[in-house]
């Protein structure tokens, strides 16, 4: 049950004076007003019934501690306990007694969701551009990679670990030993890795397919077992080693950070204001994601934030028609490089007249027809354009054998979306581009905060849900630093107590 009680600070309150009035929690609860949290998770918690529950204003604080300061739920409390900025921060006397360590797992994983955090986001963002910390309207957006908290495991090992469970769920539940099994093979003495799979697959479905005829349907446990094994075996990507490779992380996957590099876990996408460099919106997906997937929704909750978005940034892995498209669409203007996966062209043969929409040749020859085109092949359809130059000219060229090879004239075919990337090619040269798309790089910095010093190289629990959260928590921590320091480097006129949130200690 949520119940709010009114605050009232207590004698021993006087000891805040202590704390300085720059630390970065003095700061922060100063300035960001976090009593919409309480409203927010509301509807989680039961009006009327129940135990009185801690409010969620002082459980997401004390999370947003832990992920500030890098600690574990036990440290957390011990410390919040004993650091008068962190009782100030979470609104508490130093007499009150905090919350066991066990209930902010509890409340982590069953009260706060990824909408939740993203509203919160949202809103401390939105206070930020009210109170006129964030003035920029240029945004940078990139992904950084995530390992699992587990080991990835081969198909070999994986289909051992199934075949076990299933035995021994079945002797717990049953009472009684699976028969018909032949001994586990032992994969690792066989050196073809093709044929060690094959073999460990017919282990399994040899363990399926007894446990089934010996009773199993009638114990849930070893028919959850079951069903979850049939379902791995069913992907085809899993005995490819690009499905699931542990049991204790079913979401986490192998990603790609380079042509010769992999890794195994998540991929966690975030926009971030380049003049501020505070992250506005985070969505986190597994390994195996393509950069740029959640592009939109980072633009769309970006806005809701009330943030004027006129400049977004990004490397060559976003520029693609649809995420430009969806930043055209906001009225804002592209700042990432042409991809050569999107856009192949020999700028050296060919340039193009977007006001006559013309092809030129190096010899100085001009297309005089245009035709549209569509064609299917392996990866689906593929339509574009196709330029005809001019014919006579073609014939007469020295080059016209090895150009135009078999035909009269050289035919040029392009994508539906070249002569567009061409024009943005052509000025992402000019010397404004390139002083502009100096400002991307603050990102490369926020990502190496987020990693080496909160924690976000590792994922701290298992699931894609659990990695979201943290994630996010991560962002909001940092912040609150980069808040903090945009509030110590303020005029002294700005930093005046809001009387609207000053606090009062009664006697």
């Amino acid at each position: 049950m949520l119940r709010q009680e009114p605050k009232q600070l207590s004698l021993h309150s006087i000891l805040y004076s202590k704390i300085p009035e720059h630390h970065i929690l003095k700061l922060i609860d100063t300035y960001i007003d976090f009593s919409f949290i309480n409203e927010l998770l509301k509807e989680t918690y039961c009006t009327n019934f129940g135990r009185p529950a801690k409010e969620p204003e002082l459980m997401c604080k004390l999370l947003f501690i832990q992920h500030l300061y890098e600690l574990s739920d036990e440290v957390t409390i011990r410390e919040a306990n004993l650091n008068l900025a962190y009782m100030y921060f979470i609104g508490v006397n130093p007499e009150d007694e905090l919350p066991d360590k066990s209930l902010l797992c509890k409340f982590r994983r069953h009260r706060l969701g990824n909408s939740t955090l993203d509203e919160m986001m949202i809103e401390i963002t939105k206070q930020c551009v009210e109170l006129g910390i964030i003035k920029g309207t240029g945004v940078s957006i990139d992904a950084t990679h995530v390992e699992a908290n587990t080991i990835k495991k081969t198909p070999e090992r994986m289909m051992k670990h199934l075949a076990r469970n299933i035995k021994q769920l079945f002797e717990e539940e049953k009472e009684e030993a699976l028969t018909n099994i032949p001994e586990t093979p032992d994969y690792q003495e066989i050196e073809d890795h093709k044929e060690a799979k094959a073999v460990m697959k017919n282990h399994l479905e040899l363990v399926i397919h007894e446990a089934e005829n010996q009773g199993s349907s009638t114990e849930p446990q070893t028919s959850e077992a079951i069903q979850e094994a049939k379902d791995i075996l069913a992907d085809p990507k899993f005995m490819a080693q690009k499905g699931i490779r542990s049991l204790v992380d079913l979401d986490a996957r192998v990603g790609r950070k380079g042509k010769n590099q992999s890794f195994y876990g998540y991929k966690t996408e975030f926009m971030m204001t380049t003049d501020e460099r505070i992250i506005t919106s985070v969505r986190t997906s597994d390994g195996a994601a393509i950069d740029g997937s959640d592009t939109k929704d980072l633009l769309t909750e970006t806005k809701k934030s009330g943030l004027c978005v006129e400049e977004v940034f990004g490397d060559k892995a976003y520029f693609r028609k649809d995420i430009l498209d969806d930043i055209k669409s906001l009225g804002a203007k592209a700042y990432i490089p042409v991809s050569p996966l999107v856009y192949r062209m020999d700028e050296e043969q060919f340039s193009y007249n977007k006001d006559a929409d013309e092809w030129h040749c190096s010899q100085g020859n001009t297309t005089v027809k245009k035709k549209y085109y569509t064609s299917n092949n392996k990866d689906g359809k593929r339509e574009g354009y196709k330029y005809y130059f001019e014919m006579n000219q073609c014939k007469a060229c020295p080059l016209h054998d090895q150009c135009a090879k078999r035909s009269a004239r050289r035919i040029l075919t392009v994508g539906v979306n070249t002569p567009e990337f061409y024009r943005i090619s052509q000025y992402q040269k000019t010397e404004a581009f390139k002083e502009k798309y100096k400002k991307r790089a603050s990102i490369e910095g926020k990502n190496a905060e987020l990693k080496r010093f909160h924690g976000l190289s590792r994922a701290r629990g298992y699931g894609l849900l659990s990695m979201d959260n943290q994630a996010k928590l991560t962002a909001i921590a940092v912040n609150f630093k980069r808040i903090a320091a945009l509030l110590s480097s303020k005029t002294p006129s700005f930093l005046m107590p809001n009387p609207n949130l000053m606090v009062y200690i009664t006697i």
